[in-house]
């Protein structure tokens, strides 16, 4: 995964990931008051707008950008309507190309973790193989240790798929937990120090591993620091845009060839229209187009 993902960006040179993390309130009027006619108002209507939503905006922007992430909550809450929003914005995203992140942060041990790890190694039924969720990543909680990873690097290593495990998150209250100091030390470098352990399991042929980290964008010293110490650890990096952080506070993300990292944007792109008076509803995915090019001019000074 880490080597598609890194071919990707070079070939657009572009390190953006769009975070695919619609709620009803982004979603344009006249294609609500459509779905509602069409299906009522429930679930299905809802899960109907944020695949249009999703496909609209992919289409407009798949070119630009290497890859997409979907935060798997802003579906789930809808059921299983949602669910299949979900696994249909996925299989369009890769009929275009795209890398794609599942953003389902999962995180337990024994049978519960193997079971979890079928989102990259999918399942076998009676010597069938199935993968119903195509993720090519998905973002994990390392708070259980070596038991809740262990089953998810076999298809990092034979499939080739990609996991991103939480080490300095871009929250404000992550710091509550992550900077907490144990032996002069604060949990997150230790978190660091696992990650880039397990990642010597799964490494790709391009100098970094399948096993990857999410570090968040708003915490720069924090940051450039763990760029430091993981040499080998591709960063996923929420927190530019919506939640403050810009390219000025990147630089050090990156490694000496300006590689290393992707870097998140959702409501900044995809509710683009709601903040840019020129674009009016019916134009939001234009807006999500104009939206990327922008943060790729701002991120090609620093890469």
């Amino acid at each position: 995964m880490i080597d598609r993902l890194i071919k990707q960006i070079e070939q657009k040179a572009n390190p953006t990931v769009v975070g695919l993390d619609p709620t009803f309130e982004m979603i344009p009027k006249t294609m609500a008051n459509e779905m509602f006619e069409e299906h009522g108002k429930n679930t299905k209507a809802v899960a109907n707008m944020f695949l249009q939503f999703n496909k609209e905006i992919i289409d407009q922007t798949f070119d630009l950008v290497p890859a997409v992430k979907l935060q798997i909550a802003m579906y789930e809450q809808y059921g299983l309507d949602g669910i299949s929003a979900y696994l249909d914005s996925i299989v369009y995203a890769k009929e275009k190309g795209l890398v794609v992140i599942g953003d389902v942060k999962r995180g337990d041990i024994a049978s519960t973790a193997a079971a979890y790890a079928g989102h990259i190694s999918g399942m076998s039924i009676e010597g069938i193989h199935f993968d119903p969720w195509k993720e090519d990543a998905v973002t994990l909680n390392p708070y259980m240790g070596f038991d809740g990873i262990e089953p998810f690097l076999p298809p990092c290593r034979e499939l080739h798929k990609g996991i991103f495990i939480l080490v300095k998150t871009s929250n404000p209250s992550g710091s509550e937990l992550q900077d907490l100091m144990s032996q002069g030390k604060p949990v997150y470098e230790y978190t660091a120090e696992l990650v880039s352990k397990w990642g010597e399991l799964a490494m790709g042929d391009q100098g970094y591993s399948n096993v990857a980290a999410v570090v968040g964008a708003t915490y720069k010293e924090q940051g450039e620091f763990l760029r430091k110490k993981l040499s080998h650890t591709f960063f996923l990096v929420p927190g530019y845009g919506a939640q403050g952080a810009s390219a000025k506070d990147l630089g050090g993300y990156f490694d000496s060839d300006g590689r290393g990292c992707i870097i998140n944007s959702s409501r900044g792109i995809i509710a683009a229209y709601q903040k840019d008076g020129k674009y009016g509803e019916q134009n939001f995915a234009e807006a999500a187009r104009e939206a990327v090019l922008l943060m790729k001019k701002d991120l090609g000074g620093i890469v």
